[in-house]
């Protein structure tokens, strides 16, 4: 277990080391930030001076040895827009955006692991047929689409929650949070829902699909035989087997779901780091977008370390296979 351990460490090591190469060659490659931050009559002179205080007048191995050295210190520079450390506008942002997904990710398993045994437990009835159409919808209907049909429903028609911003936050052990206000909580349900139907379709049909394939097996048969009731062959023996896939899923998911709730966020004007992004781009802002990405990519990186840890604790044959 520690060599594996070990291993998968050393991996996630190199994935950031060869990210960190791509991305900071990619975003510096494009386009010149002095055209955005300086007015069209600005002079030679006063352009050489902003280009030096951003170190955009070196060659791009040192402003990237230069930036590598800072990153590992957590110093991504300043941003150009907001002219304050740039992973400090981000993790100022951050927990609105993991507020977000973290209570679609809750929500996905609330009703998508019911549905999906219902479903499982039911093949071919009306009960099956229903939920996977249902689950259909929540796969090909767009993101945005669904966005803007729960706020012409629930905001515009009925009038019972809120459309727009994060509303009113509260702390939870020290912790600032929408959870803490009834007001927060109105304003995350409509944005938690859509970033969350695409997810809840995907937990639906995976335990439904791991119910169908577990029930036949030879373990459910003795379980039977030795007179345990459905409910907790069902709950028990069946949903702990499924349960491996399903968390390499949603593990990877998470990851997804921060890194691309931009639509969300944008849809809702929620304040995220979805958000920060795009205006950054627009902005062409290159230590917020670089470092972004980064930080997304070391969430991606540490997210896959636990679920790997997590699955082969799980299932002990999978260390082998490493």
């Amino acid at each position: 277990m520690i060599v594996f351990v070990l291993r998968r460490l050393l991996q996630t090591v190199l994935v950031l080391l060869l990210t960190s190469v791509i991305v900071f060659l990619g975003v510096y490659a494009i386009g010149d930030p002095l055209e955005i931050l300086l007015p069209a009559d600005a002079s030679l002179a006063e352009k050489a001076q902003v280009a030096a205080s951003l170190k955009l007048d070196q060659p791009l191995p040192v402003q990237y040895l230069s930036f590598l050295s800072s990153a590992l210190h957590g110093d991504f520079g300043n941003s150009f827009v907001f002219n304050r450390p740039a992973l400090q506008v981000i993790f100022e942002r951050l927990p609105a955006t993991l507020e977000l997904t973290i209570t679609a990710m809750i929500l996905s398993l609330l009703i998508g692991m019911p549905l999906g045994l219902w479903a499982g437990t039911r093949p071919g009835s009306r009960v099956d047929e229903t939920v996977m159409t249902g689950s259909i919808l929540g796969f090909s209907l767009p993101n945005f689409w669904q966005g803007m049909m729960l706020v012409m429903i629930f905001s515009v028609w009925l009038g019972w929650l809120p459309s727009t911003g994060r509303g009113e936050t509260g702390t939870i052990f020290g912790i600032t949070t929408s959870y803490a206000t009834l007001d927060g909580i109105r304003h995350l349900i409509l944005p938690a829902t859509n970033l969350a139907l695409a997810q809840i379709a995907l937990v639906i049909r995976m335990t439904r699909t791991g119910v169908q394939e577990t029930m036949p097996l030879d373990f459910v048969k003795y379980a039977r035989a030795r007179g345990l009731s459905e409910r907790r062959i069902l709950f028990v023996h069946v949903l702990k087997t499924i349960l491996i896939p399903i968390i390499t899923i949603l593990g990877v998911e998470f990851g997804s779901l921060v890194a691309f709730a931009v639509v969300t966020e944008t849809i809702f004007a929620w304040p995220g780091v979805g958000k920060l992004i795009i205006d950054s781009i627009n902005a062409l802002d290159r230590p917020i977008i670089v470092a972004y990405i980064l930080v997304i990519v070391c969430l991606f990186s540490l997210i896959n370390f636990v679920v790997d840890v997590l699955y082969s604790a799980l299932d002990p044959r999978i260390r082998g296979r490493q």
